[in-house]
């Protein structure tokens, strides 16, 4: 084979580097089924240095990004550009450049074709260039000397790369983008769904309620202004499919729906302040985030810094799909200001205008700097409107379906504008201090994000005694309301990840009784994410014994922890604003005094982990306050992070709350610790050793 590429390359008369396959075959066939989701574990020269305006010395210490002595080819025979793998049996024609880095044919030529003229991994400017023709065209019959069947080349699709001069002209030229449309409707049609007809499945998809009383009996001669119930929420078990994040038999017509498909829209700041490192380990997180999305999921980009554009239209993560998302991905260069109100404004036109949509819907939005376009610096005794960021479409007014999750990269964020646009549509707020773990920080997200399992849930209570009054509801950010007769309540909770958890306390009073007293009734209602079935569950009735002395009963374990944590994040929130007036000693004599009455409550006595978790963090809070100094660079993130996480009950990123040994209580769920296990999996992958 050898001897007839040497006669092929001189009858071309040309520096012809081509490997053609040894088996024809389709490559959309099985390419699905074959890539694992290590495929991105790759080392700096094929994550990182593909990007554009980024210069090579920035992986010095770069942590698992690193580039090894054989930098001349790919990491472990993966093309830099699409990650896949590079192997000569696998139907795929292979280019090496004249600066000896190979890629797939395919996905070279592709990049030539929007006028990329340097090498994607080592940034050297081509002479010389592939484009495509088909072999048949390119080597007229008894000019070569060589037979094409007798190359054993593929029957179809099959091209060789020739080389042509760059004109001088467009070596320096910057790629151009294609414009946009004007309306975002061309979003790829659904995968045909199939119903799954495990009835045992569907039995297990169920919402657990549970409630308990502050005591399961009082005196007769008792009232109570402020006796606690709480009401214990659980979503269904995740399924393996929604735990790996795919869906069974991609390789069919339709698919059973063992998980949600999600329409995803990620919104990225490649402003200058991103050029370097940054940039590429947001390329390798997007790349994880890529490879980990089924053919059923959608996803859109937008890429943002002075303006926004859209990368390509939301469009499923089949094998092709992927390919080109990692490719436009790939492509993205650092330079300009920071656009965060027209970014969102464009996310929000991809999920208006799509013509199919998904059961559930997200953005994730990553920043590194602030909105230098519409939030004027702060006047004294004013606060800018941040809420002014998120277009109205997807505020959240009631039960939130379309959460902004927002991430804050390293130390220069707007962590208020990125928690203020989260809280403003349902999602979190999370803070990315360690740079190396942004895709850490994406894998807990997107883990969760493809196990919703309850959408649309509302929660409705109603008094049963006719003297007994609902007097508040203890529920965070989720919308809660009390009746004016305080007979009624309802809390919208919204959507729930699956094994996910939800604690609300509600507040009662009630006269004296010498019977039982039966005090509420609890009903939820919620829509399966899966089946859309509409699903109604109520709870046994809350109801307390009235004995004619008083008891000794010790208040209950699982109230009590509750108002710890509900205390606890009432101190966060009023230190946040002591520290915001400039009283930082304030805020720091607050977290102490809840510290205090943390550490005398019986469940921190009985040794609740829950109750030893909120100490720590507070302690952490507290350290963050020592100075202005110290709370401008990360205190103010770290306290809204971890605020944002104990209003949703919900998993954020902060300081080493991704860390396995973390003391931080991060409510994460199953299917977020196997993506996020997954992550560190790959990154603690051994790389190739420094040059």
């Amino acid at each position: 084979m050898e001897g007839m590429w040497r006669k092929a390359k001189k009858a071309l008369g040309a520096g012809l580097c081509v490997h053609l396959p040894a088996v024809a075959g389709d490559r959309e066939d099985a390419a699905s089924e074959r890539r694992a989701s290590d495929a991105l574990s790759l080392d700096a020269s094929a994550a990182y240095l593909s990007a554009p305006n980024t210069p090579a010395a920035a992986l010095a210490g770069a942590g698992p990004l690193r580039r090894s002595k054989s930098g001349a080819k790919s990491s472990k025979g993966m093309c830099a550009i699409c990650f896949d793998p590079m192997k000569s049996d696998h139907g795929q024609a292979l280019f090496t450049a004249e600066c000896s880095h190979m890629f797939h044919f395919h996905c070279i030529s592709s990049s030539v074709k929007h006028g990329n003229y340097v090498c994607p991994v080592c940034r050297a400017k081509w002479k010389e260039i592939p484009f495509n023709r088909s072999l048949s065209s390119i080597i007229p019959r008894g000019r070569s000397g060589l037979n094409v069947s007798q190359a054993r080349l593929p029957q179809q699709d099959t091209y060789m790369a020739l080389l042509r001069q760059v004109p001088s002209s467009l070596r320096e030229a910057p790629r151009s983008h294609t414009s946009e449309p004007v309306d975002f409707n061309d979003d790829e049609p659904l995968q045909q769904m199939v119903a799954d007809d495990n009835h045992d499945a569907r039995c297990s998809r169920t919402v657990e309620i549970k409630t308990y009383p502050e005591f399961s009996a009082i005196p007769q001669s008792s009232s109570e202004n402020d006796f606690a119930v709480l009401i214990h929420l659980k979503a269904p078990c995740a399924t393996p499919e929604q735990v790996t994040g795919r869906s069974f038999n991609t390789t069919s017509i339709g698919y059973p729906t063992s998980r949600a498909p999600v329409d995803l829209v990620t919104v990225l700041d490649v402003s200058g302040s991103m050029a370097g490192t940054k940039l590429a380990l947001l390329k390798r997180a997007m790349g994880f985030v890529i490879q980990h999305l089924g053919p059923s999921d959608r996803l859109s980009v937008i890429a943002f810094s002075s303006t926004a554009r859209r990368l390509f239209h939301l469009r499923r993560m089949s094998h092709c799909g992927r390919q080109q998302a990692l490719q436009a991905v790939n492509s993205l260069g650092a330079g300009g200001g920071t656009n965060i109100a027209d970014a969102l404004k464009k996310a929000a036109k991809v999920i208006e205008d799509r013509n199919y949509k998904n059961p559930v819907c997200s953005i994730i939005l990553l920043s590194d700097g602030q909105d230098t376009y519409n939030i004027s610096s702060n006047v004294r005794g004013t606060r800018p409107d941040y809420r002014s960021l998120v277009p109205s479409s997807i505020l959240s007014h009631t039960i939130c379906t379309v959460p902004v999750h927002g991430f804050g990269f390293g130390a220069d964020h707007d962590s208020d504008a990125l928690h203020s646009i989260a809280q403003a549509s349902g999602g979190t707020f999370s803070f990315i201090e360690d740079e190396s773990v942004i895709q850490d920080a994406f894998a807990q997200c997107i883990g969760g994000l493809l196990s919703v399992v309850v959408q649309d849930m509302q929660l409705t209570v109603e008094c049963v005694h006719p003297y007994v009054q609902l007097r508040t509801i203890k529920s965070g950010s989720y919308l809660s309301k009390v009746t004016g007769d305080g007979r009624n309540g309802s809390i919208d909770v919204g959507h729930l990840y699956a094994d996910e958890e939800r604690d609300f306390l509600l507040y009662l009073s009630f006269p004296q009784s010498r019977e039982q007293t039966m005090l509420l009734k609890v009903t939820c209602a919620y829509r399966d994410s899966v089946t859309s079935e509409a699903i109604k569950i109520q709870a046994d009735e809350v109801k307390i014994l009235r004995t004619k002395s008083p008891t000794s009963e010790p208040v209950c374990m699982e109230v009590d922890r509750e108002r710890n944590r509900v205390r606890a994040a009432e101190a966060i929130e009023a230190a946040r604003a002591a520290a915001e007036r400039g009283a930082l000693s304030d805020a720091v004599a607050i977290l102490e005094d809840c510290r205090r009455i943390l550490s005398e409550s019986f469940s921190r006595k009985s040794g609740d982990h829950l109750c030893i978790s909120l100490d720590a963090e507070l302690k952490e809070m507290q350290e963050r306050m020592a100075s202005r100094q110290r709370y401008e660079a990360s205190g103010r993130a770290y306290l809204l992070s971890g605020l944002s996480s104990h209003s949703w009950q919900r998993a954020t990123t902060r300081g080493d709350s991704t860390d396995s040994t973390t003391l931080v209580y991060s409510y994460q769920t199953p299917s977020m610790v196997q993506m996020l296990q997954r992550s560190q999996n790959q990154c603690r992958e051994p790389q190739g050793p420094r040059p």
